[in-house]
């Protein structure tokens, strides 16, 4: 499954978000951190990394996002519910 990035613009919060869905690989990864950079410094905002639809994290991926929200500032959200749906994927494959 491809990666697909989406900007959404949150009115109410006053945030700029990037919605992840698919697979995150460090390519991609390393792609959404040069995106995000550069939409900060074009916009003067800080933003918002969504991650709840990602189906697959790389553990390279997972470091680069870890630079992302330690060197550089971003939030990132969703990620709880990418675990809870890893897990539960997890449990029903250890059933059958």
């Amino acid at each position: 499954m491809p990666t697909n990035i989406q900007q959404i613009e949150d009115i109410e919060r006053g945030k700029m978000i990037l919605r992840v869905e698919g697979e995150m690989t460090r390519i991609d990864a390393e792609l959404l951190e040069k995106i995000a950079l550069e939409m900060r410094e074009e916009t003067g905002k800080n933003l918002t990394i969504d991650l709840a639809d990602l189906h697959f994290l790389d553990s390279d991926g997972a470091t680069v996002l870890k630079r992302m929200t330690d060197e550089h500032g971003f939030e990132i959200e969703g990620l709880l519910m990418f675990l809870q749906r890893a897990v539960e994927e997890n449990e029903k494959r250890n059933s059958n």
